[in-house]
C-alpha cells in the first residue's frame, strides 16, 4: 500500500476514533461540576465543603439529574427538599441521601423508624440521618413561627430549616416571602391586611413587625396552592412558645420571629424540658437533649432576577396571588449576609448553623467573609445552572 494511502487511512481512523469517543463520553454532570467549583472556592477561603440541596425529584426516576453516588464519591453531602410523601422518602433513603427536608418531620421520623427496623445493616447510616423540619414543619403549624419550630423540636427534628429577610434596622427576620403574606398574617389591631397593602420586610423594623402582625392563619383547603389540612394553631399545643412569648413580652407566640430569637427559643425549650414545667413529660429528656444540639438551616430569600429594577427602592409592582416574585424587593446580597451571619456569630452558633440559598452570590460572600459557617447550594432543574441565575464563576455550560 502506498505511503500516501496509509497516511490517509491512518488519519481517517484517528478521526473516526475521536468522533466515536466524543459520542460515547458522557457529558459532565452539571450538579457535580457546580459543587466541585463551589468547593474549590470555599477551600480557597478556609471554608468547609458545601452541601448540595437539590429538589427531590431531580434524584428520582430512571434517569435522575443528580447522581448521589457520584457526589458522595467526591465528598459532597446531599440533602434534598421538600419531601412529604412516605414512598419518596423511602426511595431517597435507599439512595443514602444524608437527610431530607420535609414539612412533616413526624412522618419522616416514622419512615426512619421503619427503615431502621427493616435494614439493621444500615444502622450507622440512619443514625446520622438529618431530619430537617421545613419552615419548622409547616405541615403541622403555621410556618416559620415559634409554634412551628416548637413542633419541629417536639418531633426531634435534627435541623430547623427556615427563611430570612432583612428589616430596616438590619435584623434577620424569619419569613419565606419578601413581604409578610396576608395569606398567613393578620394585623394585631384588627384592621384589614391584603395583598394590595402588603408590607415588605425591607420596609419595616423588627419592632414594627412584632407589634403589628400575628401570623397564625391556617392553610387548609384547596384555596391554597400548598395547603396543609393537619395544620393547627391551638396555643394549647404550643406550651413552650406561649411561655417564651410571655418571657420576651411578645403580644402573641405567632408574631414574626427572628434568627437570634430562634436561637434563644431553642435554649428556652431545652430548659423547659430540663427543669421547667415540661420536665415530667415522658419525652422530656429526649426533647431537651435534641434541642441542645439541633442545627439551623437559614436561607437568604433573594434571587439574582433579570427583571430587577435599576432603582432598588422603586415601588413594587402588583402581585395577583401567592407566587414567587419576578423582581427582588429586598436588601442587597451583602446586607443579607452581614445581617444573617452577624446574628449567627454574635450568638456563637457557627458550629450549629448553615446558610443556604438559590442565590449563590450570598453563599460566595459567606465563604469569603464568614468561613466558619457552612453553605448549602439549593438547586432545582439542571437547566437553571447554565443561566444568569448562577454567578459566572459557577455557571455551567449549556447542555
Amino acid at each position: 500500500m502506498p505511503a500516501f494511502t496509509r497516511t490517509l487511512l491512518t488519519t481517517a481512523s484517528i478521526l473516526l476514533t475521536t468522533t466515536l469517543t466524543a459520542q460515547q463520553a458522557p457529558m459532565p454532570n452539571p450538579f457535580l461540576t457546580l459543587m466541585i467549583a463551589a468547593a474549590a472556592h470555599a477551600k480557597s477561603h478556609g471554608a468547609p465543603t458545601p452541601t448540595l440541596s437539590p429538589l427531590d425529584v431531580t434524584l428520582l426516576g430512571p434517569n435522575p439529574s443528580v447522581d448521589v453516588v457520584q457526589l458522595h464519591a467526591d465528598g459532597f453531602k446531599v440533602i434534598p427538599w421538600t419531601t412529604n410523601d412516605p414512598a419518596k422518602m423511602r426511595a431517597l433513603i435507599a439512595l443514602h441521601v444524608d437527610g431530607i427536608i420535609s414539612d412533616y418531620p413526624d412522618i419522616l421520623q416514622q419512615v426512619l423508624a421503619e427503615e431502621k427496623a427493616a435494614h439493621p445493616e444500615d444502622a450507622a447510616y440512619l443514625r446520622t440521618f438529618d431530619v430537617a423540619a421545613h419552615r419548622g414543619g409547616r405541615g403541622l403549624r403555621p410556618e416559620n413561627t415559634l409554634p412551628s419550630f416548637e413542633s419541629g423540636l417536639d418531633h426531634l427534628a435534627t435541623t430547623l430549616e427556615t427563611d430570612t429577610g432583612v428589616t430596616t434596622d438590619h435584623v434577620s427576620l424569619i419569613w419565606h416571602d419578601q413581604f409578610l403574606n396576608p395569606e398567613s398574617c393578620r394585623r394585631a389591631d384588627g384592621q384589614p391586611y391584603t395583598h394590595e397593602h402588603r408590607i415588605y420586610t425591607r420596609d419595616l423594623s423588627l419592632a414594627e413587625a412584632q407589634r403589628t402582625f400575628i401570623c397564625d392563619k391556617l392553610h387548609q383547603g384547596p384555596t391554597y396552592s400548598a395547603h396543609f389540612d393537619q395544620q393547627q394553631n391551638d396555643l394549647a399545643l404550643s406550651p413552650v412558645a406561649v411561655a417564651f412569648a410571655k418571657h420576651e413580652h411578645l403580644i402573641s407566640p405567632y408574631v414574626p420571629t427572628y434568627v437570634e430569637q430562634l436561637f434563644r427559643f431553642t435554649r428556652f425549650y431545652a430548659d423547659f424540658y430540663t427543669a421547667g414545667p415540661g420536665k415530667s413529660h415522658p419525652d422530656a429528656a429526649a426533647r431537651a437533649a435534641n434541642a441542645r444540639t439541633v442545627r439551623f438551616n437559614l436561607e437568604t430569600k433573594i434571587l439574582p432576577l433579570p427583571e430587577d429594577p435599576a432603582n432598588p427602592t422603586a415601588p413594587p409592582p402588583p402581585i395577583p396571588d401567592h407566587t414567587e416574585p419576578t423582581t427582588n424587593h429586598t436588601v442587597d446580597p451583602q446586607t443579607f449576609v452581614t445581617a444573617l451571619c452577624g446574628a449567627i456569630t454574635r450568638s456563637h452558633m457557627e458550629s450549629r448553623a448553615e446558610v443556604q440559598s438559590f442565590d449563590f452570590r450570598t453563599l460566595i460572600l459567606v465563604e469569603e467573609q464568614f468561613p466558619k459557617i457552612p453553605t448549602f447550594y439549593l438547586t432545582e432543574s439542571p437547566d437553571t445552572l447554565s443561566t444568569n441565575l448562577v454567578p459566572p464563576s459557577l455557571r455551567q455550560p449549556n447542555p
